[in-house]
Parts: C-alpha cells; structure tokens; sequence
C-alpha cells in the first residue's frame, strides 16, 4: 500500500512542477547545464550540485534550480519521503510558499508514515541558519563544505 501512496505523490511532483514553474515562479533560469556544473572543481558546491544531478538523471528545472540546490546542501534524497521532508525543513527555516504548504498538506495525509521524520526535519531548519534565501547560483564555485558549515551546526551529520 505505501508503494502505491509513493506513486501518487511521485506522480503529483511531475503534474505540479510544470505549472508551478511556468505560472507561479518569477525568477529568472540559470541557463546552466549539468554538464557545465561537472566542470567546476571537485570541491565546489556547483560540481557537487552536478554530480547530484548526474546521479538521479536530472537536469536543473529552469526557475527551480534552487531546489537541487537544497538535496546537495542538506543530502535530502529525491525519493518521495525525502522530497516532503525537505519541505519540512525549509518551512522550518522560514521559507513560505503555495507550492511548500501545498507538498506539507498533501505528502502528509498521503504519507503519514514518516510523521517522525518529518518533525525532524522541520527541527533541522529550525536550528540552521537561514539557507532558503541564498543566491545558489552566485555560490556554485564556493566550497561545499565551506558553504555547509556556515549553515548547519554538524555539516557532516545535519540530523544532529
């Protein structure tokens, strides 16, 4: 029956991306590709956010480069759990927006089963320094690690 549940949210990430995106998100695309963030030295946060990219079998969504940005930062899986949790540690950073409330509400009732670790999540974003607002593309060329330990108490294990 989860499986089943994990569809359905899957299959509600790929209808509301596109709408999202086109109608909602104001910001201007990168015009970056993974192959270019690949390039970047292997310390980087923008190789690492290419090498994420690489891994999954993604391209940035342009307007929604950032979110990527958030799984490398965090090391959120793409998974549906981790997507919804994801938004439970944004929102507990501060961010606010339809499409997070509309994730929160609806990955919630449709999986209840992670509850705890949704709670977690929201914890993790709460003691972070604000991260959600950063300016992803002017910092592809810092430091991952650099840009983790300014953000998050135990850069290697943010669950701590």
């Amino acid at each position: 029956m989860i499986k089943q549940r994990k569809q359905i949210i899957a299959w509600l990430f790929k209808v509301t991306q596109y709408v999202y995106t086109k109608y909602f998100k104001r910001n201007a695309p990168w015009n970056i590709k993974k192959q270019q963030l690949l390039q970047l030295p292997q310390h980087t946060f923008g190789y690492h956010l290419g090498a994420f990219l690489d891994t999954n079998g993604f391209e940035l969504i342009p307007k929604a480069e950032r979110h990527d940005a958030y799984h490398v930062l965090t090391g959120y899986n793409s998974n549906e759990q981790d997507e919804i949790a994801l938004q439970y540690l944004c929102f507990g950073n501060g961010k606010r927006s339809l499409y997070l409330f509309g994730v929160i509400i609806i990955g919630t009732i449709i999986l209840p089963d992670y509850w705890t670790y949704y709670k977690q999540s929201y914890s993790i974003g709460k003691k972070a320094n604000s991260f959600y607002s950063l300016d992803y593309k002017g910092l592809l060329n810092t430091s991952l690690t650099t840009l983790k330990s300014t953000i998050f108490k135990n850069p290697n294990n943010i669950t701590e």
